[in-house]
């Protein structure tokens, strides 16, 4: 993916800075709804980043595959007859043309859609119709372009850029942080999407703060011990976690610890007794985003986890049709003229002023790269 210098946003030095919290602005409005920040997310934040896709259920046999669009690129990531997971560009070598047009399945191969060229499992290429008068080529030169991915805890990650640090990097410490949970020994139950009309970030903001909870979601503040509500943050994600209450009620066995984690820059995982959510927000566009939920829960058959199941499912999305209301709202205020930027509750934005330092980070560092202004590709 090309970069063009005309689209890139000219930045003051100052708004890239990172103060201590209790110093700090919050970004400007200008990066919630200029259309060259939403280039400038797709290939310093997206392309660089590790972007939770998929789950481990979907991909467990020879030949499985799934398909995703990863900072504006087409991916496919599929299992091989080694049993090694695999990540391409879903895109052929020949004309651009694509291997899968259905989001998931399972094939023998991977044949273009356009022309019919045709990739074993593992990316080499194998069939070439009508291809015996061509001059100097050879098969072994024009094999799926790879895409680095990983598995942890039933979860799949790819990333478009080589020189990424492991995934373990990012994830490093939250496995012991939840136990005894064990996310991997979750199944897949539900998928549910969202189109929101906000600037990403500003959903992942709202997603980072207990702030507006009283304010916005008046039944789930009746879940949580508020007084013991906190934020940790760590190099690539933050938690934020409290007690249950200990009232039994719709959305928890009223026992236990929640745990909501945001992985930089728009993975979420909302860990409760038992199950787990996940939350992937997709940029499409300045003013818009996509919020994809998927559900996972412990012994799922059982009737009582059904019902479970089906309760957690509908107070979930009360909770969102909340989110929603007030993420446009706040929309349609960063882009009015009364608004600029504001200022941190050191009490309980903590998690948004680290997500924010982590993307001036993310600009700072692809604006400085040489050759960024003449169409590097990330």
């Amino acid at each position: 993916m090309q970069t063009d210098a005309i689209h890139l946003p000219a930045i003051p030095a100052a708004d890239l800075e990172s103060p201590p919290l209790a110093q700090a602005d919050t970004i400007p409005s200008r990066w919630y709804w200029d259309p060259a920040f939403d280039r400038l997310d797709r290939d310093a934040v997206f392309a660089r980043t590790w972007q939770g896709i998929g789950h481990a259920g979907q991909v467990r046999s020879e030949g499985q595959f799934f398909c995703a669009e990863v900072a504006g690129n087409p991916v496919i990531v599929i299992r091989g007859k080694d049993g090694v997971l695999r990540g391409f560009y879903n895109v052929c070598r020949h004309r651009g043309g694509p291997l899968a047009v259905e989001p998931e399945g399972c094939v023998r191969a991977l044949q273009c859609k356009y022309h019919g060229w045709t990739y074993l499992l593992d990316g080499s290429l194998r069939g070439v119709p009508q291809f015996d008068r061509v001059e100097l080529f050879d098969r072994k030169d024009y094999g799926l372009v790879p895409v680095r991915v990983a598995e942890w805890e039933g979860q799949v990650f790819v990333n478009l850029w080589a020189d990424a640090p492991p995934l373990e990097s990012y994830v490093q410490g939250i496995v012991e942080q939840i136990a005894p949970n064990r996310l991997g020994a979750l199944r897949f139950v539900w998928r549910v999407e969202y189109d929101i009309a906000c600037n990403w970030k500003v959903y992942v903001d709202n997603y980072l703060e207990g702030y507006h909870v009283p304010h916005v979601h008046p039944e789930l503040v009746k879940l949580y011990d508020f007084q013991s509500y906190r934020t940790e943050c760590f190099d690539w994600y933050s938690l934020q976690h409290s007690p249950l209450s200990g009232t039994a009620n719709l959305y928890t066995s009223g026992e236990g610890e929640a745990f909501y984690y945001c992985l930089f820059p728009n993975y979420m995982l909302n860990i409760l007794p038992g199950r787990l959510q996940t939350n992937l927000v997709l940029p499409l566009g300045p003013a818009r985003c996509r919020v994809v939920f998927q559900y996972f829960y412990t012994d799922p058959d059982a009737p009582s986890v059904r019902k479970l199941i089906e309760e957690d499912l509908a107070y979930s999305d009360a909770v969102q049709r909340e989110d929603i209301d007030i993420c446009e709202q706040v929309q349609r205020g960063v882009e009015s003229r009364a608004y600029d930027r504001g200022r941190f509750s050191v009490q309980y934005e903590e998690g948004v002023y680290h997500f924010q330092r982590l993307l001036k980070g993310a600009y700072r560092a692809f604006l400085a790269e040489p050759g960024t202004n003449g169409g590097s590709r990330p």
